[in-house]
């Protein structure tokens, strides 16, 4: 901090009890400047801005490309004490100046905070003063994306696959998946029902798991970070036999908000169900969608983003193939 100024901070003031803000709000807070003695003030403003940033490297032999893309959503900003109007003398001591700002009306991605990239909220102050470095200060705020609910969320799913074994292992694994609907809420379980046909020589078991993926974009790349949120499994199914199995998949209340309202950065959720040759296979980690699979196990994967709804909800959008699914996340 220059000299003079002991002390410049800015904050704001909660309006619920999660913290959190939408599009349309009105944010209200204090910027707070603590001085040693006496000094002059060319200007003083806030800024209220909106932004999502990707940035990653790459190796293509001995050459490092990075890339890089920012998206700018919005950037209001407010003066507290504007230069060249009045006396701008601040005397020594404690100095509070409130402000309050109401963030734009539009289409605005929530929050996120990824390892490739993230979409900020934020609050910044700027203190000028003639010959000086700026002070300046900066408070992150939490924004929920608000979408309208969608009358699709309640329509039913369906989808079916089919895998040849191979590797020690003979016949084909078939499997036609149903879900309920679209739309869950966060807690809520997910009802997988599978008609799983083992025409094999095998005894399979079918594994259940649910992931997040992170996708980041720039300069026509895209960066994908997944992780698995959970994994379950259920009873084995013998050789030449035919089961419907139904299962159900909770959604942990930590599950990330989706966020599909931006250009650069995608978060979806996915929950895969993976009919695993017992015999060859007692133990194997479920692969993405895009991931080459392990021959002798036959996939069925619903890769999803989560929507948030504010006003009542957040949402997650799983699809497979043709099939979509919405995880509606109180």
């Amino acid at each position: 901090m220059s000299s003079n100024v002991k002390s410049f901070l800015v904050g704001f003031n909660p309006i619920n009890e999660s913290n959190t803000f939408t599009s349309g709000d009105m944010i209200t807070g204090q910027t707070t400047l603590e001085l040693s003695q006496e000094c002059k003030i060319d200007s003083l403003c806030i800024k209220l801005k909106g932004k999502a940033e990707v940035q990653w490297t790459e190796s293509y032999g001995k050459t490092v490309v990075t890339y890089h893309k920012k998206e700018k959503y919005f950037s209001v900003k407010h003066f507290i004490i504007q230069e060249g109007q009045g006396n701008n003398t601040i005397g020594q001591g404690f100095h509070v100046y409130p402000f309050s700002f109401q963030i734009p009306t539009q289409e605005l991605p929530s929050s996120f905070h990824g390892k490739f990239g993230k979409i900020l909220y934020t609050l910044e102050a700027n203190l000028s003063r003639s010959m000086r470095i700026d002070s300046k200060a900066k408070a992150e705020f939490t924004l929920i994306h608000k979408g309208n609910p969608d009358p699709m969320l309640m329509i039913s799913q369906q989808g079916n696959t089919d895998k040849k074994m191979k590797l020690f292992n003979s016949g084909t694994v078939g499997m036609d998946v149903n879900i309920e609907r679209m739309g869950f809420h966060q807690g809520e379980g997910i009802k997988v029902v599978a008609s799983i046909q083992n025409r094999s020589s095998r005894e399979i078991r079918p594994k259940y798991c649910l992931y997040r993926k992170y996708s980041y974009f720039a300069k026509g790349k895209r960066k994908v970070d997944t992780k698995d949120i959970l994994k379950e499994q259920g009873e084995a199914i013998p050789p030449s036999a035919g089961l419907t199995v139904t299962k159900i998949i909770t959604v942990p209340p930590t599950t990330p908000a989706s966020i599909l309202n931006c250009s650069i950065i995608k978060v979806d959720v996915s929950p895969a169900c993976v009919c695993v040759c017992m015999s060859i296979l007692p133990d194997c980690r479920i692969p993405p969608p895009s991931a080459g699979g392990i021959q002798n196990q036959c996939t069925y994967s619903l890769p999803c983003a989560i929507l948030s709804d504010f006003s009542i909800s957040s949402a997650i959008f799983i699809k497979c193939n043709s099939l979509s699914i919405n995880i509606i996340i109180v």
